[in-house]
């Protein structure tokens, strides 16, 4: 299984290519979809001031920053911590932006020379829910993730809200239950086997609001198809019958 790091930055502003330059680096590390506490978490000197709207955002002083290293002094030790994982980001144009910058300033190969690949949770977020806002806010309050401790923002702190977020928006993919003690598939998995026919599921029936917001969402799915979804063909052709 290829090794999941969470990824955050914070910067001095908007563009990598003005100038801007990476202030904090915030990373978790999720072996099996679950925190194994090895992160990373560094601050830079960049050697230039954050704008003020950037300011207010992540409140990182440029005196705080004064005693930092900069990004080239601890380049190596970042890389070698990324290597060859699978990289989940929020916007990740952003953040990638910003360390292909870093890292064509050192005359290094862009970021992803060096990590598996990279995961945009913004991009997945927009596809489950369009038409909605899908800040890391947003998600957070949407999946019931506690983000009461965010009154700033922070790469470290994100980055753990962003691995809760990530375990939410990919539940339905874990549908296998994993066991030490279960039989061994033709693939290696352990895959327990369990019998499902004692089992008595309670059904929940939608309320009034549940399916208000419902319909909401298969009209915006509906907008975003240009009008092309199966259940809508069908709903015409049913409601076209003598």
């Amino acid at each position: 299984m290829t090794r999941q790091i969470v990824l955050d930055t914070e910067t001095t502003g908007l563009s990598a290519e003005g100038g801007d330059r990476i202030i904090e680096l915030g990373c978790v590390e999720l072996l099996h979809r679950k925190l194994t506490g090895n992160n990373l978490h560094l601050y830079f000197n960049p050697g230039r001031d954050s704008h003020e709207d950037a300011l207010k955002v992540h409140g990182i002083t440029s005196e705080f920053l004064r005693d930092k290293p900069k990004f080239g002094a601890c380049v190596q030790d970042i890389l070698d911590y990324l290597r060859g994982a699978e990289l989940i980001i929020h916007n990740a144009g952003f953040d990638v932006g910003f360390l292909d910058k870093e890292l064509e300033l050192l005359g290094l190969p862009p970021l992803a020379e060096h990590v598996d690949s990279v995961t945009d949770t913004l991009a997945m977020a927009k596809e489950m829910f369009p038409g909605k806002r899908n800040s890391l806010d947003t998600l957070c309050d949407r999946l019931g993730v506690d983000n009461s401790g965010r009154t700033l923002h922070g790469a470290l702190l994100d980055a753990e809200l962003l691995a809760d977020v990530y375990i939410n928006l990919t539940r339905g993919q874990d549908a296998l239950l994993i066991m030490d003690d279960a039989p061994v598939s033709d693939g290696g998995v352990k895959v327990a086997a369990i019998d499902l026919s004692r089992l008595a599921l309670p059904v929940l029936a939608a309320n009034e609001q549940e399916l208000a917001e419902h319909e909401e969402l298969l009209v915006q799915i509906d907008k975003s198809s240009g009008g092309k979804t199966v259940w809508r063909s069908c709903s015409s052709a049913t409601k076209a019958m003598p």
